[in-house]
């Protein structure tokens, strides 16, 4: 499993919040949900997001916007239009003054606006992304990107928009995996463009070599890697592996590896039924001591310490829905 792959296996597993929202101007809503990833899609009119610093994004339909959190912005029928509704954490819907809006905003399953024959109508997908390698991935994005559906013509969309509304068995799983490939896609293109700063791991792992070097190492962490037993599974000499990799990547295979199964022991330890053993033995160290010295001097704090402030975290976001 590639990092691309696993940024969104906590999706899948929590689940996504989607929404269709139907719109007639003026309106604005603030969104302050502290989000890490918020993926729009406009299936009819037009809105703009604007975020509190650069420059406001215009969505027409078939275009795509994804709002990396947790700063927070505005998405409105015109950037000069004050809001009218906030949104918080914990799917929170108020005005100005504190009013719950939830209900009187609700149009239906999963539709939510200020009328049922608005002519705007933009679908919603809020990853609760929570982790060190989803952050890999979301920290090589710009806080708001766009991509024009001119250029970029996705049939996911069409299909997202007619299941949101279902009601039935199962579709909140029909949704995730939706959602979940529209971001594939993306993120894909997105990486593409020149303008993109994707991640030296990303763009290697396009590389016949240091690819298949990058899917081994993540795919199987408690492996014994060596750089010698690294090249032999990918045809070429270590020296051969090791400069390739280091020129794309940015750094050695060994370091590139350490890295890795940190930060995937970051993400255990989040869980508090993971003990820092049954940790350590799944990304590659062989007691919990070797563990914690090793994520001491790369961190510079302890494992408990990080799962401490972890779970501190996340009380606190609970506590304020």
């Amino acid at each position: 499993m590639d990092a691309l792959a696993s940024l969104l296996d906590g999706p899948r597993a929590r689940g996504a919040f989607l929404l269709r929202v139907v719109m007639e101007p003026p309106w604005a809503v603030r969104i302050e949900d502290r989000a890490p990833l918020c993926v729009m899609t406009m299936a009819r009119g037009e809105a703009w997001v604007v975020p509190d610093a650069g420059e406001a994004v215009r969505l027409r339909p078939g275009d795509v916007a994804i709002a990396r959190g947790p700063d927070p912005y505005t998405v409105a029928d015109d950037p000069a239009t004050a809001p009218r509704a906030w949104i918080l954490p914990g799917e929170v819907c108020r005005t100005a003054d504190g009013h719950d809006l939830a209900e009187a905003m609700a149009l239906g399953v999963r539709t939510w606006g200020n009328s049922p024959d608005g002519s705007a109508t933009m679908l919603i997908g809020s990853y609760l992304l929570d982790g060190e390698i989803s952050g890999r991935l979301l920290d090589a994005l710009p806080p708001l990107l766009a991509l024009d559906g001119g250029v970029w013509d996705c049939p996911l969309m069409p299909w997202l928009g007619e299941e949101i509304v279902k009601d039935e068995p199962g579709q909140e799983a029909v949704l995730d995996r939706l959602l979940d490939l529209l971001l594939i896609s993306v993120l894909r293109a997105w990486f593409s463009r020149p303008e993109a700063r994707a991640p030296g791991w990303y763009r290697a792992l396009g590389d016949p070599v240091v690819g298949r070097a990058l899917r081994l190492l993540q795919n199987n962490p408690a492996h014994p890697w060596t750089v010698a037993g690294l090249a032999a599974e990918t045809g070429v000499s270590r020296a051969a592996l090791a400069r390739r990799f280091t020129a794309l990547v940015g750094e050695p295979p060994m370091a590139y590896l350490t890295g890795w199964r940190l930060a995937l022991a970051a993400d255990l330890l989040r869980d508090p039924e993971h003990t820092l053993a049954a940790v350590a033995r799944r990304v590659g160290y062989g007691s919990a001591f070797a563990l914690s010295a090793a994520f001491k001097r790369e961190r510079g704090l302890s494992p408990r310490a990080h799962r401490a402030s972890a779970l501190s975290v996340a009380d606190a976001s609970g506590s304020e829905s």
